[in-house]
């Protein structure tokens, strides 16, 4: 577990009893984002993920003792970077904890799970328009790489 004290802000793993928890913010997430939202879909993925850690992990993230968001971390594998790499998936923070240093707060635990596992590089994708996003993502030391994110869609 990634935490602090109970006015601070920290990552704790989740289990399957928050399965219900990650649903209803991803639905809020992808409500303000205006992305389409599948509740059983969603419940499949957190479950499924939460069942297959070497897939990745999802996070409660906490603030003043209460659930203030989540995060998804995806594994993933670079030759560039030279090995192990990751993917935030999802960063959601709700409303009532943004502008308090939560989503920062956040990250630097995230570092160092990423460290503890051997991750060589974080990756995320971010809207073009969302400034705010942007500039937490690059006083975590993110940085634009230049290239472009596609996807082909499967499934």
């Amino acid at each position: 577990m990634v935490e602090g004290s109970a006015d601070m802000t920290g990552l704790v793993p989740a289990t399957g009893t928050d399965v219900e928890l990650l649903v209803a913010m991803m639905e809020e997430f992808y409500g303000e984002a205006a992305y389409p939202f599948d509740a059983v879909r969603a419940r499949r993925g957190f479950t499924e993920l939460l069942s297959t850690p070497h897939h990745g992990q999802s996070f409660v993230i906490v603030h003043e003792s209460r659930p203030a968001g989540y995060l998804v971390l995806a594994r993933t594998f670079s030759m560039e970077y030279g090995g192990r790499s990751a993917f935030i998936d999802d960063l959601y923070v709700r409303p009532a904890h943004r502008g308090r240093g939560v989503a920062t707060a956040a990250l630097e635990a995230l570092r160092a799970v990423a460290l503890d596992l051997d991750v060589r590089a974080i990756h995320l994708e971010i809207e073009r328009d969302n400034a705010a996003a942007q500039a937490v993502y690059r006083r975590a030391g993110f940085e634009a790489n230049g290239r472009q994110l596609l996807t082909l869609r499967l499934a």
